[in-house]
């Protein structure tokens, strides 16, 4: 973290930017092809540029430097490292984009939650919404939340927490965060939605994307890209 500057002079009431930590790890390249590339994006880096200069580094610029033609698809959170899919040129990302509308890609997560979930697996199915008053918070509302549904299998049981494998149905902001706490079991690290004592019991947020799975968007063929959690 950053440590703010002060103002100028008492009259310069405006807060400081949010200047984002900044991993030094590379993004590394899993998979690519004239379409495509699969990439590791590590924690506490961004998917795309912040508005202030200072957080312009990110997973795509960085990715530019090698692959011009390399544009957004889908992100990840900040906080949480895996794997995604980097579309190449426009008509790649527009056939891409289309395959996460159409809820034709297949992701995974691992993820280490706080206390012993009781059922080896299950799923989790509550609306999510934007919590204006919270930002940049969600919620859970039945009033105006969108359908949302995470899958999810205990792998393991040790030290009186849980390692989940994680699979959204729906790709709502902070959904993996949220779902499991309306669970009763938070991400361990997590600043969002973690009371303070399970955010203090891991150096990071313990989510990582660890597989996707898509039809080619120029072959058809089945594409599946498999990044292991680093935890």
């Amino acid at each position: 973290m950053s440590t703010p500057i002060p103002p100028d002079s008492p009259d310069d009431l405006e807060l400081p930017p949010y200047i984002v930590p900044h991993s030094a790890e590379a993004v590394k390249v899993i998979y690519a092809d004239e379409s495509l590339l699969l990439i590791r994006k590590p924690d506490l880096l961004l998917s795309v540029p912040g508005r202030h200069p200072l957080n312009h580094d990110c997973m795509i610029t960085r990715l530019q430097e090698r692959y011009p033609d390399a544009l957004v698809v889908h992100r990840l959170d900040l906080d949480t490292s895996g794997i995604m899919i980097v579309a190449r040129g426009k008509p790649s990302q527009a056939a891409l984009s289309r395959l996460f509308q159409e809820r034709s890609v297949d992701k995974q997560y691992r993820a280490w939650v706080a206390g012993n979930v009781a059922d080896d697996e299950g799923k989790i199915d509550l609306p999510i919404a934007r919590d204006w008053e919270n930002r940049p918070l969600q919620k859970i509302c039945a009033e105006t939340g969108k359908k949302s549904l995470t899958y999810f299998k205990v792998l393991k049981r040790e030290n009186g927490n849980s390692y989940l494998e994680l699979q959204p149905a729906t790709g709502r902001t902070h959904q993996l965060r949220i779902h499991c706490r309306e669970m009763g079991h938070p991400i361990l690290g997590c600043d969002m939605y973690a009371p303070p004592a399970i955010l203090g019991s891991a150096p990071r947020l313990m989510l990582h994307a660890s597989r996707i799975a898509f039809p080619h968007p120029v072959t058809g063929r089945k594409l599946v890209g498999h990044c292991p959690a680093p935890f």
